[in-house]
């Protein structure tokens, strides 16, 4: 009953809209106690009605083929269970942690995502990429696991008809419990798994080109400029801030990247797991969009077609140390907190949270 279930909404939600964001950021940050700390922001200009979702082990998941159809593709039994947000009330997640603090997410690439040609012979090997995160969450334990696992499967290019008939691209982050990271991407027809020594990933150009990128900005530092001394006259900076003059803040991709970079790098070391995620949220702020800053026009897909604004809809912060997930929607001010070591592994059936909840405030008197 539940793979039948599982099979119609996934048929009934492809044909109505795609489930990815559009300006998506994200990044790791390093404990000083061995942990890791995960944020990352979900873009969008169409309500993705995200609920926070579990996954149990054992849990039977329908793979989508060639076909567009779920269970014509490969078919698995999930190892681990796993949390995250969904997208328009649908089993799949579009970011999560696993029971073994693997953790990430997926990201619209819509210039350079090409998946893998993949015959109807071919499959039952085969997964749709909106699935490639929960692959990934429900079956490894790290991103050398992940490095192999998707070394032994097929992407395909089943589509979403209101998406133009196109597959939902997407590239994938994941870090592991052990601060190792990954990106990756389906360019051309063929897997691209890249090593992130920057924990950072964003939207388009490939990955390897937003690497390239950050030799342009070597001269940035978040240590503050001395004054320029000219013929005896001294000329100093009008305010803090001059170690990082030039630091793009607008809202593509490659600015979104570098300001990831350096804000996160230049976090302080001296913190614990649970401490980072303090200065996670703080970072985070810098990629918050507000409502009306990117408006859409109606021949934008991301508008859901009849025009709107895109916004952040949700933000996560994930401690794989500790095993907790955060999330803040776009509604409210509130975070909320989910315990990963509180999850009925074993559990029958996906479980679902609405995160919907009134705006709350901590009364002074």
């Amino acid at each position: 009953m539940i793979q039948k279930n599982f099979a119609a909404a996934l048929a009934t939600i492809f044909a109505m809209s795609p489930i990815v964001g559009n300006a998506c950021t994200s990044f790791l940050l390093k404990g000083n106690d061995g942990g890791y700390v995960y944020g990352r922001t979900m873009e969008f200009g169409l309500p993705l009605k995200s609920q926070l979702t579990v996954i149990p082990r054992n849990y039977k998941a329908l793979g989508i083929g060639v076909d567009s159809k779920p269970g014509s593709g490969l078919n698995w039994t999930t190892k681990y269970a796993a949390a995250g947000m969904n997208g328009l009330g649908l089993p799949v997640l579009v970011d999560g942690m696993n029971e073994k603090g693997l953790v990430g997410g997926l990201l619209n690439a819509p210039n350079t995502a090409e998946y893998q040609k993949v015959s109807s012979a071919d499959s039952a090997n085969s997964i749709a990429s909106v699935q490639i995160l929960m692959y990934a969450l429900t079956n490894f334990a790290t991103v050398d696991e992940v490095k192999v696992g998707f070394g032994k499967i097929k992407v395909n290019r089943s589509i979403i008809p209101a998406f133009h008939n196109q597959s939902a691209p997407v590239r994938m982050t994941l870090h592991d419990a052990k601060g190792k990271s990954i990106v990756i991407e389906y360019l051309k027809s063929e897997l691209v798994i890249t090593d992130n020594p920057t924990t950072v990933m964003t939207n388009d150009p490939a990955f390897r080109e937003q690497l390239n990128n950050i030799g342009n900005y070597a001269n940035l530092t978040p240590v503050e400029k001395n004054p320029m001394v000219i013929n005896g006259a001294t000329y100093s900076p009008p305010s803090s801030g001059s170690g990082l003059h030039g630091l793009p803040g607008d809202y593509l991709s490659p600015s979104r990247f570098i300001r990831a970079l350096f804000l996160s790098k230049s976090a302080p070391t001296n913190l614990n797991t649970e401490q980072q995620a303090h200065t996670a949220w703080h970072i985070l702020g810098s990629f918050d969009i507000p409502p009306g800053a990117i408006s859409l026009p109606a021949t934008n897909s991301y508008g859901g077609g009849a025009g709107g604004v895109e916004i952040t809809e949700w933000t996560v912060v994930a401690d794989n140390k500790n095993m907790k997930y955060y999330v803040k929607m776009f509604e409210t001010t509130n975070v909320q907190a989910f315990d990963m070591r509180k999850v009925d592994v074993n559990a029958k059936e996906v479980k679902f949270y609405d995160l919907n909840k009134p705006q709350s405030y901590i009364l002074i008197n």
